[in-house]
This record gives structure tokens, sequence and C-alpha cells, in this order.
């Protein structure tokens, strides 16, 4: 993490279009619907974090109030969670795989875990077929991410 001041130029509002904004992408997030809530927000993090920094073109700009005050940049679109069964998220996993679309994992292990470094071990540990997905995201062109979540439905 950068210990720069964040910029305090001002962000020019003059080429902001008020027509929506059409995405040809998509960033899904797909829970295992046995999680308990705070397992839901905690996974969502965690699984979001790595698309963000990975895959430059998912953040847009930095924000700024009208006082001035700088903000740090976020996606420049709409994340959509998902939930599903253990096995509908086994085989969106699979399908992430065979498109070699940009992915995130968390499994269950890792619940039990405290750090970063813990964590990559846990991962490491298992076999891609034997990993025990509680979480999936996923970010690529609308229609592969379409096919990746089938079977599943929206967050509540």
């Amino acid at each position: 993490m950068s210990t720069e001041p964040m910029s305090t130029e001002p962000i020019s509002t003059e080429s902001i279009s008020t027509e929506p904004v059409r995405f040809d992408t998509k960033i899904a997030v797909l829970l295992r619907e046995d999680l308990e809530p705070w397992q839901r927000l905690n996974v969502t993090s965690f699984l979001v974090s790595g698309l963000g920094t990975t895959v430059p073109e998912v953040i847009g700009e930095p924000y700024e109030d009208a006082d001035g005050v700088p903000y740090l940049p976020m996606f420049r679109q709409p994340v959509l969670v998902f939930e599903a069964t253990k096995e509908t998220l086994t085989a969106a996993h699979g399908r992430t795989l065979s498109r070699a679309l940009p992915r995130a994992a968390f499994t269950s292990d890792l619940f039990a875990t405290g750090n970063d470094r813990d964590n990559r071990a846990a991962v490491r540990a298992v076999g891609t077929g034997d990993l025990d997905l509680v979480g999936l995201a996923v970010y690529g062109p609308r229609n592969a991410v379409d096919k990746v979540v089938k079977g599943a439905r929206l967050h509540p």
C-alpha cells in the first residue's frame, strides 16, 4: 500500500455524461447459500479485493466531495452478488476455470486462519477438485459471467 498522500487535484466534471452506462463486462460474487450473515459479508469483501488489485480496468476514478476532500476509487461498475448450493458453486468454479476468467476463491478452511500467509497455505494444501468453496468472484465479458453463475440466484 502506498504511503503517498492522496491527490488533491479536482476531478473534472466536464465530460461526465448523463446517459446510462452499459457495461460489456460483469463482476459477480457467488456465495454458498448456507453461510452465516457475517460470513457472507467477510467472504464478499475478501473476494472482490482480489479483483480490484489485479484487474485494473474494474477500478474507476477517485472520488471527491464538494469540499474537495478526496476518497479512494472504487469499482466502476456494479458487483452482482449471487447465492447457490455447494454443487452449483462447484460447477461455477469449473466453468470459470474452463473460460480462464479472472477469479478469486474463498474456501471454508479460511474461516479458521487469521492471516494472509495461512490463508494462502490453506488453499495451496488442497487440490483444485477438492476445494471446499464457499465463495467465488469472477470478472469478464457479461455473457461469459452469466454462463458461470448459471443456476445461481441473486442474493436476497
